[in-house]
């Protein structure tokens, strides 16, 4: 009786307005609503867009809601014209999946985290933009966090992140200790371990064998004599690219003139072509990466020797400004993005509970040849 007395209470105060008073019951014209709220100095609101459901895709793309449900959580064995029926629908609805609902409704967070030690200055960008761009497409959000501490300690961050479930898996770049101890042997998380506390690289990023390839170039255009300026021994990857240097110099019958100690930083490369000999006979630099490589042209155009004319100058990374520096730098190409794919796709597989992908960490290593590198200089010295 008492919820009657209110409704009917409700009903009774509906018929008042600003303007004054209706009688019990009467009815508001439809068509008077507008005007009433234009007079009463209120705008009628637009109705609101429906927002597009998985439905609506399916009954666009003329499948089934189930076939659209298997291409969204991205599980395959889907033929290509089906495929590319539900892609053409999901753009022309601009269907934005739901995350909330299906958080609420599966009890999964749909988020991943990426673990990388104490956060530094520098973040490996490509490999991230490779497992960001995996995971998007698979509907999952990114975080990106840096751990202190030692490997148990992250390893028991990372065993908390999943406990709480505001992660529905993990992949990390950087040793989280022994992965069984901490239970994490059946759990949605995939070790990488690819840089240490300090951000050094001592994984597959740190394979030194491009140098091989450089010092093969550069011996096919005449050069016999060479320089490495080096990146810091700190880092793995400096040990590793001076390593292959050597041994490739060694192996081809060539000479190496001498190895640079640098630290990775333009003025170490600057340093070293300004402190080499006007009769070392040195006709190419491998600098141990792009940043050096700029700084070793620049102490060489200092001292009026020419680049590559007298001294040819490879880098490493095929950082953007290498492209446009004059000269433009030759330098080392590494596929880093299909790195962080490789490894999201196995995450991936672990949190759908299917079948996990071969890794395959090839970085696919290329030459990029620019105007910094060209033959052997002969019948002049530099002066």
């Amino acid at each position: 009786m008492e919820q009657a007395a209110a409704a009917h209470s409700a009903l009774e105060c509906e018929g008042h307005s600003g303007g004054g008073e209706r009688r019990r019951g009467q009815t508001v014209d439809a068509n008077e609503m507008p005007e009433r709220a234009e007079r009463d100095g209120e705008r009628p609101k637009s109705p609101r867009r429906k927002r597009p459901t998985i439905l609506d895709v399916a009954a666009h793309a003329g499948v089934s809601h189930q076939t659209v449900s298997r291409f969204l959580r991205g599980n395959g064995g889907m033929k290509p014209q089906t495929v590319a029926r539900i892609e053409q629908a999901v753009a022309e609805l601009d269907y934005r999946p739901n995350l909330v609902a299906r958080s609420m409704r599966t009890r999964k967070s749909n988020r991943i985290t990426v673990v990388l030690p104490t956060m530094t200055t520098f973040v490996p960008s490509q490999i991230l933009r490779g497992a960001s761009a995996e995971a998007q497409a698979a509907g999952y959000m990114l975080d990106i966090v840096g751990l202190e501490g030692d490997e148990q300690a992250r390893g028991d961050r990372v065993r908390a992140l999943l406990d709480s479930g505001q992660a529905d898996g993990v992949l990390t770049f950087t040793p989280i200790g022994d992965v069984q101890k901490l239970g994490l042997e059946h759990t949605p998380t995939v070790v990488i371990g690819e840089y240490d506390d300090q951000m050094r690289s001592h994984g597959i990023t740190a394979d030194g064998e491009p140098a091989a390839k450089i010092i093969d170039y550069l011996a096919s255009i005449g050069h016999r004599r060479f320089v490495h300026v080096a990146g810091s021994t700190d880092w793995m990857s400096a040990r590793k690219r001076r390593e292959v240097y050597l041994r490739t110099i060694a192996e081809r019958g060539l000479e190496n003139y001498a190895v640079i100690d640098g630290d990775w930083s333009v003025r170490s490369g600057y340093d070293a072509a300004q402190g080499l000999s006007v009769d070392s006979g040195v006709t190419a630099v491998l600098a141990a990466n792009d940043d050096v490589a700029m700084g070793v042209i620049r102490g060489f155009q200092d001292r009026g020797w020419r680049v590559p004319e007298d001294v040819s100058v490879f880098g490493w990374d095929n950082q953007e400004f290498t492209a446009y520096f004059n000269p433009s730098i030759s330098t080392v190409d590494l596929d880093r993005e299909a790195m962080g794919r490789q490894a999201m796709k196995a995450l991936l597989a672990r949190i759908r509970q299917e079948a996990e992908p071969e890794i395959h960490l090839d970085l696919n290593s290329s030459l990029v040849l620019r105007e910094s590198s060209g033959p052997a200089r002969t019948g002049h010295a530099i002066r």
